[in-house]
């Protein structure tokens, strides 16, 4: 992980491999839509006054997600100057916004890929902009290297492997007070939440031969002792004993067999329960009902919404929130065999309810409805799942944004606006009452599939069946987000990103401070 340092020097006067400042677009400046954030002041005085000028030159315009990098001059300590884009120039108050500072901070962080240390002097204002790019630069220089750089057993002998490049060592926040208790905490934070939100990419990134429900669970519980959370591990014939008919029916195909965790992080002086369930399928093949060819590539990622409630979990109990989080992982690996689920096949839930499985790849809801059962039963005051559900909610969302279903509009329209502010995008979607009827079956109370048309919103409909009467109720589809395939931008890897670890932390602070009502 790579470490973070409130600096107490100056731009001018910081040793290190490299140091960061940000630009943005501006009609009307001297140097045509360039502007120099504040921050790069010492470092436009050791140009002479003409950075602007110079990165103009060299083609930078400002824009988000840009990096133009240029030697430095003499009256800098560090070899190299990294002009990071941060879009357009505030209008209103000059406070640039903390999603672009994260953004630009995470692309500068990725850039210094096998560096020792980079100084950030990117504006900070406030508390709050000195937590965005802190977290934009420790996520962005994030690597998954676990599987690289081994012995080489055909090379000569006394030959040294070669090792991966390692992520940028160490992040030195310029601007800061690193005196001042909110800073200590803010950076504090940063680090507990980034380095949980690195698990769960890590975990997600884990190829599925090492990674299946029992490694999964023990992950947990070594995560449990370490930081005080209690951990409960359901193994197959507790399951069988309790008559967990999802979970041991998406199961019973593989060779390694379900599993229900539950992690509980209490805190003494908590007024608010928050339950979290995540869909934890180690490698969804589709089972009977198998996937295409092209399409079971990635399929080791079908556990984010588990390691995101998981990650969630371990930084509500570092942070010390004051409110109880219980995380609930449903694992399981999907996978085709004699042994397999088939399509026809009724299952008996937790809830007491028959589903009549008509596709064994619509398993996710399958763990989840018996897991959100089994969360119910406590009475939180909240309960929040998070799956890689359905692919109906990409195609109606794309990549980067996740949906929102619940069964309250106020409590859904709250998570909207949490994840806006963290940075996470998301939007609120229906739960029509008209497409409950497609999952009617002659055999079973309820099938697992419904109308084609809409499916991501048929499968919150039937999770919304195995949630206990009377509590707030929110589903996050993140099948769009929670595994990054293409280049990476800004803070985001390619790879498992960590979806929705920053909204559900965010949301459970704000259920310790009462601000959910």
């Amino acid at each position: 992980m790579t470490a973070l340092t409130l600096s107490t020097a100056g731009a001018a006067t910081l040793r290190a491999d490299a140091l960061v400042v940000g630009v943005a677009k501006g009609a009307g400046s001297k140097s045509g839509d360039l502007v120099l954030a504040p921050g790069a002041e010492a470092v436009d005085k050791a140009f002479d006054g003409k950075l602007a000028t110079v990165l103009a030159t060299l083609g930078a315009s400002g824009a988000e997600g840009e990096l133009t990098k240029l030697p430095a001059p003499d009256g800098l300590k560090v070899p190299v100057v990294i002009a990071a884009g941060l879009g357009p120039v505030p209008e209103m108050d000059g406070s640039y916004d903390a999603e672009a500072l994260r953004r630009a901070a995470g692309s500068a962080a990725r850039s210094l890929i096998g560096a020792k240390k980079a100084g950030f002097a990117l504006p900070v204002g406030s508390v709050e902009d000195a937590a965005a790019i802190a977290e934009g630069a420790l996520l962005g220089a994030y690597a998954f290297t676990a599987y690289q750089g081994g012995e080489n057993k055909l090379a000569p002998k006394g030959a040294k492997a070669q090792g991966a490049k390692q992520p940028l060592a160490e992040v030195a926040l310029l601007g800061t007070k690193p005196r001042d208790k909110a800073f200590k905490a803010a950076a504090e934070r940063a680090v507990a939440l980034v380095e949980e939100i690195n698990r769960a990419r890590d975990l997600i990134n884990t190829p599925p031969n090492d990674l299946y429900p029992e490694s999964f669970a023990a992950v947990a519980t070594a995560a449990g002792k370490e930081h005080g959370i209690k951990v409960q591990v359901l193994d197959e014939k507790a399951l069988v004993k309790g008559g967990y008919g999802g979970l041991l029916g998406v199961g019973q195909g593989s060779t390694h067999g379900p599993r229900l965790v539950k992690l509980a992080y209490t805190h003494p002086k908590a007024e608010k329960t928050l339950a979290l369930v995540g869909k934890g399928i180690t490698y969804d093949s589709g089972g009977i009902s198998l996937k295409p060819a092209g399409h079971n590539e990635t399929m080791k990622c079908d556990m984010s919404g588990a390691a995101a409630v998981f990650a969630t979990v371990v930084a509500a109990a570092r942070i010390g929130l004051r409110v109880n989080v219980t995380g609930w992982l449903a694992l399981a690996e999907n996978m085709p065999s004699g042994n397999a689920t088939r399509p026809g096949d009724v299952l008996h839930m937790y809830s007491g309810k028959t589903v009549e499985v008509l596709n064994t790849d619509a398993e996710g809801r399958l763990v989840l409805a018996d897991a959100l059962t089994r969360a119910s039963e406590e009475n939180p005051d909240a309960i929040v799942d998070v799956a890689t559900l359905t692919g109906a909610m990409v195609l109606a969302l794309g990549n980067r944004t996740f949906g929102i279903m619940a069964n309250d509009d106020a409590f859904r329209t709250s998570i909207h606006e949490i994840a806006e502010e963290v940075g996470e995008a998301s939007w609120p979607m229906p739960l029509p009452a008209d497409l409950r009827k497609g999952m009617d079956s002659p055999t079973a109370d309820i099938a697992n599939m419904g109308e084609r048309m809409g499916g991501g919103l048929v499968a919150g409909l039937f999770l919304q069946e195995f949630v206990g009467e009377g509590i707030a109720w929110a589903h996050l589809d993140i099948a769009g987000p929670a595994f990054h395939e293409g280049a990476p931008y800004g803070y985001t890897p390619k790879g498992g990103t960590g979806s929705a670890v920053r909204t559900l932390v965010k949301l459970a602070e704000r259920t310790a401070a009462g601000d959910l009502g």
